[in-house]
């Protein structure tokens, strides 16, 4: 019989579990839609039809006092989101599903370089064996060399790098405000920065089409629900593995869907770059949990 001590982190894997699915669902169909729509237009129709999911915030978003401070981290962190969303969404209608999910794990790894140099966390010799374990699996994914590389391949290798600047932006915020006015400043300004890019190429779009926008908004925003449920009901170090299972819908979706075959280099390339992120995440959940321990002693 289960413990109840043990429910919450089945039901926090659970939660993970349907948020990877809701992510690959949503990359299907961006890469569906992706080819009869500019690449800019969907990143902007996506936000769009999105905004309806943001109303509930609105009471919290207006409550809050908009320091200067506040003000350019919401900026930079639009800027930053706008441009991995541009570069991600080029490389869903170019390239394998299972090809862009693999190399968007880096986005954790450059979040781990990124927290060193901007906000001086210490990182050990064993966290620097696995960031070059994780380039390693970036360089295994990518086959430089040995095959032609596509320009979604070159987008997907800047794309985790704006992602990690956005969340780098995020996480400063988080501290500032709460989460819900994080997620609605950045759903709103992403697509006042697409606009301008939007308005040179816009296609009128067909309501089966403008149906298949509005579920990319739900799914997206139905795995970013899934996620933080899944984070308040377990710890990193258990949910991180989990994370993995988006290889496998990816590969499974890209199969049958768009007739993508299997590749055991990006399965293999993934898996090194999960388990780099996986032991990262372990390692600084346990460092926590001895900060902890030693702040109660005293």
């Amino acid at each position: 019989m289960i413990q109840s001590s043990q429910l919450k982190p089945l039901a926090g894997i659970l939660w993970m579990s349907v948020a990877t699915l809701s992510f690959v669902t949503m990359n299907v169909l961006v890469k569906y839609v992706g080819s009869g729509l500019p690449v800019v237009q969907i990143a902007f129709l996506r936000f769009v039809l999105g905004l309806v999911f943001l109303l509930p915030m609105i009471k919290a978003v207006r409550s809050v006092v908009y320091t200067r401070e506040i003000v350019g981290l919401v900026i930079g962190r639009g800027v930053t989101h706008t441009l991995a969303i541009l570069l991600w969404f080029f490389a869903m209608t170019r390239i394998p599903i299972a090809e862009v999910t693999a190399m968007n794990f880096m986005n954790s790894i450059y979040v781990t370089i990124g927290a060193v140099f901007f906000f001086g966390e210490k990182i050990a010799i064993p966290r620097i064996i696995a960031l070059i374990v994780a380039v390693i699996g970036g360089l295994v994914v990518l086959r430089p060399g040995f095959r032609a590389l596509d320009p979604g391949h070159i987008a997907m290798m800047f794309a985790p790098f704006f992602f990690a600047g956005s969340f780098l932006c995020a996480n400063a915020l988080s501290r500032r405000v709460s989460a819900t006015v994080v997620v609605f400043m950045m759903s709103t300004i992403v697509p006042l920065l697409l606009l301008p890019l939007v308005i040179p190429v816009w296609q009128t779009p067909t309501m089966f089409e403008l149906g298949l926008l509005f579920c990319t908004a739900f799914f997206a925003t139905l795995g970013h629900y899934c996620m933080t449920r899944a984070f308040a009901c377990a710890p990193q170090s258990v949910i991180q593995p989990v994370s993995f299972l988006q290889l496998l819908w990816a590969t499974v979706f890209g199969a049958a869907l768009f007739g993508e075959g299997f590749d055991s280099f990006v399965i293999f390339g993934g898996l090194m770059i999960m388990a780099s992120v996986t032991f990262i995440t372990i390692r600084e959940a346990r460092a926590k949990s001895r900060m902890e321990s030693a702040k109660a002693l005293h």
